[in-house]
């Protein structure tokens, strides 16, 4: 089972760069933030949908839950707005290793100290070595 989840996660990123390189053109044609809402509005669209025909909405429930849970939806938006900034400027790949290095910094971060529920992960010569080497291939693709 773990073996598809990886794949999945793969695919999530592949689809990423994809989203990327959508967005890039589409933020310079209309505009940034034009092009963020009509993503999330897409998307919104597509996940009520899906809500409707396949999921049983809970939203009481997740009206209840802490507040702060909910300030991913404000990244999101961010996200998008500085993917369609950068991608015309430095390029897919700059810009989807640039996400990666920050994810994967953030990452460390998080699983080190166990923040937002996390188990603790202490950071080691491995986990270091891999953010060398995600910054080596930001330089080469420089």
């Amino acid at each position: 089972m773990q073996i598809v989840v990886y794949f999945l996660v793969l695919a999530a990123g592949m689809g990423l760069s994809i989203e990327a390189g959508l967005l890039g053109p589409l933020g310079e044609l209309v505009g940034h933030f034009s092009a963020t809402l009509a993503i999330f509005m897409i998307g919104s669209i597509l996940l009520s949908l899906i809500m409707i025909f396949f999921a049983k909405p809970n939203l009481p429930e997740l009206f209840k839950q802490p507040k702060w849970l909910l300030t991913g939806g404000i990244l999101g938006p961010v996200y998008v707005v500085f993917l369609t900034i950068a991608t015309p400027i430095i390029g897919v790949g700059m810009t989807m290793t640039s996400v990666l290095l920050g994810q994967i910094g953030m990452s460390l971060v998080i699983d080190h100290y166990g923040l937002l529920g996390s188990a603790k992960r202490g950071i080691d010569p491995y986990r270091l070595l891999a953010l060398v080497m995600i910054v080596a291939a930001l330089w080469l693709l420089s």
